[in-house]
């Protein structure tokens, strides 16, 4: 009999620390500690925008408070809407002298994968030549043209067109 009960004590008392370790290990977490160390983590996303990573990207939101920047039909001009947007990333760029990033230009699926590339191309040029005019180094402001071939949106009307014919900027060196 004292046996059974030594055992079944036994039993609840790893359950219970079992249980425990459970509930420590979520408060930790909920408060930031990490299980590991047992320290506490620092949050290193700041809401001003200046928390990114290496290779995070304006499509995702997630290069500091670069934006994307989007075209008219068969078009590399910069709307004023385009330059609003262009001289805020420019604000960006001078408030954090060491970064450097590559301005992809796309294009919608309209038009032949030649046509596209070359669009693709004259926008993102288009954009870093704006930078430039703002006081960014050229060499900081790489280009490429993905043409229609990374696409935002999958659909075959002006709403999704219009989301596809964009530059976007991705962080290549912090």
């Amino acid at each position: 009999m004292k046996f059974k009960t030594a055992l079944i004590l036994s039993i609840v008392a790893t359950a219970l620390s079992l249980s425990s370790c459970s509930n420590l290990k979520k408060k930790n977490a909920a408060e930031g500690v990490n299980p590991d160390t047992n320290k506490t983590q620092v949050d290193s996303s700041k809401a001003d925008g200046s928390s990114f990573d290496l290779n995070s990207d304006s499509d995702s939101n997630k290069a500091g408070t670069l934006k994307t920047v989007y075209f008219d039909f068969n078009s590399a001009g910069l709307s004023n809407a385009t330059k609003d947007a262009l001289n805020n990333n420019a604000q960006f760029l001078k408030a954090h002298p060491s970064v450097k990033v590559q301005v992809e230009g796309h294009a919608d699926e309209r038009g032949s994968v030649q046509f596209n590339l070359a669009l693709g191309e004259k926008r993102a040029k288009s954009v870093r030549e704006y930078l430039a005019g703002q006081g960014i180094e050229a060499s900081r402001v790489s280009t490429i043209s993905l043409g229609k071939e990374k696409p935002l949106s999958f659909g075959h009307d002006e709403e999704s067109w219009s989301k596809n014919r964009r530059a976007n900027f991705v962080i290549t060196a912090k």
